[in-house]
């Protein structure tokens, strides 16, 4: 500030300044408001006559009135002498508003008081709960729109199985009785090979159903279901790995490891995909009560902070690992590979498949 300002300043009336304020300023004592300027007032609906002499209760909700009186004693003990918080005010018409206010203790006549500088902030209030209540929707939704997948994924597995699978042995039945019966060098030769293909349609049946949906899932564990899915990983990709784990029979509740096991294959799908890697090593272990997977690759890894580390791959993992109580942790850096850390809370199985 320049000294013509700041003399400025000093030659203008103190009330008048207090009475300029954009911020709202009061001060309170004996429960009540013994000073108010028009700013302060005009956030509930009142002049600045109106409100000197009015009473907490007058303007503070009433589920919230001892929430402010204790605050306003700690602030009179003098710890601590000032705070700084969101506050509610009623307004004249009913209506609660929220305000960002800053107290402190001060001497008004001879005797303690409290004097606060408060701005309304309703507005940012009600659209920061507005924010929350999409982000929570859009979980929800999320989370919903992942069971309906599971769900779906495992009637189609069902379906892919014991239908298609039903359907194709049959065929293959059939055409096995047709060639013992014929003569015909040319029938035997041609039903030797709708056999062999038969054969081969079922065992692409059955990777299908178990890509749709992993019988070691609701039959065995979750390691023997990761095993699987790193034997399958290397035959397409090529790429090494390694499982080390201390918990060969694990059974968790059929969400968790449906879940689990999910975010473990997405992890695969980008170690394909991007990393370039060479070696990917997992580790799964129980610790407590809650379930730790490791994955760490030797690729290329990731600026975490460019846009492909908000790539909805990601996204769903992590909402994913929310969904059952869990975190997941995601370290990377440039040619530094990609270490990718879950722990779940351990629920006991439940019946049925998630």
């Amino acid at each position: 500030m320049t000294a013509p300002a700041r003399e400025s300043l000093q030659d203008m009336p103190f009330d008048t300044i207090v009475e300029q304020a954009v911020a709202g300023i009061y001060v309170i004592q004996d429960d009540r408001f013994v000073y108010c300027n028009a700013t302060w007032a005009a956030i509930v609906g009142y002049t600045a006559e109106e409100m000197t002499g009015m009473s907490l209760a007058e303007i503070v909700p009433p589920d919230f009135v001892e929430v402010v009186r204790s605050r306003i004693r700690i602030r009179l003990a003098g710890n601590p002498p000032s705070m700084h918080f969101i506050t509610r005010g009623l307004h004249r018409d009913g209506r609660v508003r929220f305000v960002e206010v800053h107290g402190s203790r001060i001497e008004h006549r001879g005797r303690p008081a409290v004097m606060g500088v408060g701005v309304d902030v309703t507005d940012r209030v009600r659209n920061e709960e507005e924010r929350q209540r999409s982000r929570e929707q859009l979980q929800a939704l999320a989370a919903y729109t992942a069971n309906k997948l599971e769900e779906q994924r495992l009637a189609l597995s069902r379906d892919v199985h014991d239908v298609l699978g039903g359907m194709l042995t049959s065929i293959k039945m059939d055409v096995t009785r047709i060639q013992r019966r014929a003569d015909n060098p040319e029938v035997q030769a041609l039903t030797q090979d709708l056999i062999a293909l038969t054969q081969q349609t079922i065992d692409t049946v059955k990777q299908i159903s178990e890509a749709l949906r992993p019988s070691a899932l609701d039959h065995l564990d979750l390691s023997v279901a990761l095993a699987h899915e790193l034997q399958a990983f290397t035959r397409r990709s090529g790429v090494l790995h390694s499982l080390d784990t201390d918990a060969p029979a694990l059974r968790l509740a059929p969400k968790q490891a449906t879940a689990v096991y999910r975010i473990f294959q997405e992890g695969l799908t980008n170690v394909l995909r991007h990393a370039k890697a060479q070696r990917v090593d997992v580790r799964l272990r129980v610790d407590g009560e809650r379930l730790r997977l490791a994955l760490h690759d030797d690729g290329c890894g990731f600026d975490p902070d460019a846009p492909e580390g908000s790539a909805l791959g990601l996204l769903s993992m992590r909402e994913r690992a929310r969904e059952i109580g869990g975190e997941l942790h995601i370290h990377a850096a440039p040619d530094a590979g990609t270490r990718l850390a879950l722990s779940v809370p351990l629920l006991q199985p439940e019946s049925g498949p998630a």
